[in-house]
C-alpha cells in the first residue's frame, strides 16, 4: 500500500509542477515529444506561400531579450488549468510587457498628456499600419543619422515622398541581437537628427525597426517623445523587434495588428510582409 502511495503522490505532484510552469521555448511544449509521434508535430514557419507571405514577427520566448535586464523575458507563460490534472480543458496565462518581443508603441508611451487622453494601441489608425512598405538595408557600419545614412540609402525622392512606411534593417540582424537574452544597449539606432528629418522632410507614418527601440539608448526619451509627436498630427508609430532577416529588400504590403488594449501605451504586434 505505501509504494502504491509514493507513486500516486510523486505522479500527482509532477503533473501539477508541469502546469505550474511556462511552456519551453520553441519547438514544442512539455508533452508533444513524449506523447505524440513525429507526424504530428505542428510545423513552425517564417515564410508562408513560397515566398510571397514572410512572417517578421519574433516568437515569445522565455530568453528573448528585455529593456535594460540580462535576465531575458523569463518564464511568462503558465497553465492553470491542465487536462493532465482531470480539468476539462488546458487553459494559460501569461504576464509580460507590452514592449516585450515585436511591438508598437503609442503616444502615450511618452506623452503623459496623450496617455491621460487615452491616445492608447487601440487607438492607433489601421490604415497607417497596413498598406505599401519600403524594406531598406542601413549601412551596416553605422547608425541612422541624416548625414552618414538617410542620404546614402539611396531611395529616390520621388519613391521616398510616396512611402508612408518604412522599414530598416541593421546591424542588428546580423548580430542576431533579439536571440541574445541580455539586453544590448550597443543596438543599431535612429539618432535624433535622423528622426527629425523623417518628421520634417517625409510623409512616413511608420517605421519599424529590428530591435526593442527605434531610438539609440543614450537618446531614447527625447527621441519618442519626438517621433510620437508633440503634435499628434505628426506623430510616427514606431513598430519595434522585428524579424527582417532572409527578407530581400524592396517594396512589400506590410500588415501590423497590434492587440486592441485600451490604456495600454503599447501593445504586441503581429506583422507580415506580403510580395
Amino acid at each position: 500500500m505505501i509504494p502504491f502511495l509514493i507513486i500516486a503522490t510523486t505522479l500527482f505532484l509532477s503533473s501539477v509542477i508541469a502546469a505550474d510552469e511556462a511552456f519551453p521555448s520553441i519547438p514544442t511544449t512539455f508533452y508533444v515529444a513524449k506523447t505524440l509521434s513525429d507526424d504530428l508535430k505542428p510545423i513552425r514557419r517564417e515564410v508562408y506561400g513560397e515566398g510571397k507571405i514572410f512572417d517578421i514577427t519574433h516568437r515569445y520566448t522565455q530568453d528573448m531579450p528585455v529593456w535594460e535586464s540580462s535576465e531575458g523575458v523569463k518564464p511568462f507563460l503558465r497553465l492553470t488549468t491542465s487536462m493532465k490534472n482531470q480539468s476539462l480543458s488546458n487553459t494559460s496565462e501569461m504576464k509580460l510587457s507590452v514592449h516585450t518581443g515585436t511591438h508598437l508603441d503609442a503616444p502615450g508611451h511618452f506623452h503623459d498628456k496623450y496617455y491621460d487622453a487615452g491616445f492608447d494601441s487601440d487607438s492607433l489608425d489601421l490604415q497607417i499600419l497596413n498598406g505599401p512598405a519600403l524594406l531598406v538595408d542601413v549601412p551596416r557600419d553605422k547608425n541612422i543619422t541624416v548625414t552618414e545614412v538617410m542620404k546614402s540609402l539611396h531611395i529616390p525622392k520621388s519613391m521616398i515622398n510616396g512611402v508612408r512606411r518604412v522599414l530598416f534593417r541593421t546591424l542588428n540582424t546580423d548580430r542576431r541581437l533579439m536571440f541574445e537574452k541580455e539586453f544590448d544597449s550597443s543596438f543599431a539606432r535612429f539618432m535624433m537628427d535622423g528622426a527629425k528629418w523623417l518628421v520634417e522632410n517625409t510623409d512616413i507614418k511608420l517605421i519599424g525597426l529590428d530591435y526593442l527601440s527605434f531610438a539609440a539608448y543614450e537618446e531614447a526619451p527625447e527621441t519618442h517623445k519626438f517621433i510620437l509627436g508633440e503634435r499628434i498630427c505628426r506623430m510616427i508609430i514606431p513598430v519595434e523587434a522585428l524579424k527582417l532577416d532572409d527578407v530581400e529588400v524592396g517594396m512589400y504590403s506590410l500588415h501590423c495588428l497590434p492587440l486592441r488594449l485600451p490604456g495600454a501605451e503599447g501593445a504586441p504586434t503581429r506583422c507580415i510582409l506580403i510580395k
